[in-house]
């Protein structure tokens, strides 16, 4: 297993790996819609964060080697799932067909009061 780090995403608040390749797979931590640059939130709502949070992804995956293009999975994590449409809009400016498997939870709260975080596992 090989730990992936990039100053291009937010560092984890806490003890784990941005992403972890282990074999031909690269497996993310969830990534809020944090700004690398400010450590805060885009000015917005749920599309702004769920763009920045995959870009985060992007980023965490290029460092690794991979790119959104071989994302196999993901998981979306929604603060209110009344927001699943907007953060749809924006999750589809990302992938393109095959679409990766995804599943997509609502959840009582997110770290730092985030309305949505995203994970994703792709291949190498």
């Amino acid at each position: 297993m090989k730990a992936i780090s990039t100053k291009k995403a937010p560092g984890a608040i806490g003890p784990y790996s941005q992403a972890i390749e282990a074999g031909d797979f690269v497996y993310t931590s969830g990534q809020l819609g944090l700004d690398p640059a400010t450590g805060a939130f885009p000015e917005g709502g749920v599309k702004e964060q769920a763009r920045q949070s995959l870009l985060n992804v992007k980023a965490i995956l290029e460092e690794a080697g991979t790119s959104m293009t071989n994302v196999v999975k993901t998981t979306v994590f929604m603060a209110d799932m009344g927001d699943f449409t907007e953060m749809n809009s924006v999750y589809a400016e990302f992938f393109t067909e095959p679409y990766p498997a995804r599943s997509a939870v609502a959840v009582k709260t997110l770290p730092k009061n985030a309305l949505v975080e995203i994970e994703v596992v792709a291949k190498k």
